[in-house]
């Protein structure tokens, strides 16, 4: 076995003078990722690469929210699911950790509780049941319904923000959200919608402005939240559907879509020690 005693391997950079004082800090940060109709594999490995641009951000993974050691520990947290719902406990403790200073980046269908309905008048819709109103408070929102997945144009609701500053209105074709809305929202991003939500039992009256992206306060912490980012791979939709003919990228295709996710990630690290 080789001694390493003294030596820096071939290639390694030399930090060896940096002090505590001078060497940037760690950052712990959870990612959850996962969930149903989703191309949760993908979503994963794209998050993780821009974690991975800062070699401060060490990043734990899971696949929901009941590892409440690691979200108590975390500095930041990132989520991307579908229909991942939290336990009463651990909703408890996000509530703490956010109120404590946490920041959480929490994207597309986090907010979302779904249950197809098998009977009744309503047989054949998605229903969006109200199992977790303090997980929807920590949000801000909760999915309602969505048109079916078509061009529209977001714009820009408070350009002197710095997470949208500079941000162009740009076209995408993804789900537009519906969301009942819960509590104060930095709304920092909007879109106008002009069709009703399609499928879901709730899908009536949602024309007019929708946020796509805001902030919500929690005391010393919040939540940003974007709602842009649907992906879907060919056998995503199992075992409703085997196959699915396409593969979705939706905002993931377009470039200001990363930017915004980079700017998040660099909000998220500006939290308070």
């Amino acid at each position: 076995m080789a001694n390493w005693a003294g030596q820096r391997p071939k290639g390694w950079p030399d930090r060896m003078s940096e002090t505590a004082e001078t060497r940037p800090p760690r950052i712990d940060c959870v990612l959850i990722c996962g969930g149903v109709w989703h191309d949760m594999d993908f979503a994963r490995l794209e998050l993780l690469k821009l974690l991975a641009e800062d070699p401060a951000v060490r990043t734990r993974v899971f696949e929901d929210y009941e590892n409440l050691d690691a979200i108590r520990s975390a500095h930041v947290l990132i989520t991307y699911t579908c229909d991942v719902t939290p336990s009463l406990t651990a909703q408890e403790v996000l509530r703490d950790w956010l109120a404590a200073g946490g920041r959480w980046y929490a994207l597309h269908g986090t907010n979302s509780v779904l249950r197809l309905l098998a009977e009744g008048r309503d047989a054949g819709l998605w229903d969006a049941p109200r199992w977790a109103p303090l997980f929807m408070d920590l949000l801000g929102s909760q999915f309602i319904s969505h048109p079916p997945i078509a061009p529209y144009t977001v714009t820009v609701a408070d350009p002197g923000h710095p997470l949208v500053q500079g941000i162009a209105p740009f076209a995408t074709t993804d789900e537009l959200y519906h969301m009942e809305r819960h509590g104060d929202l930095h709304v920092l991003l909007e879109t106008e919608c002009t069709e009703e939500g399609t499928g879901f039992v709730e899908a009536a009256g949602a024309i007019g402005t929708h946020p796509v992206m805001y902030i919500k306060a929690h005391g010393r912490g919040a939540v940003l939240y974007n709602t842009l980012g649907h992906c879907r791979g060919h056998y995503d939709l199992q075992p409703m559907l085997d196959w699915w003919p396409t593969v979705d990228r939706c905002a993931w295709d377009l470039p200001v879509f990363y930017e915004l996710l980079r700017r998040g990630i660099g909000w998220l690290k500006q939290r308070e020690a």
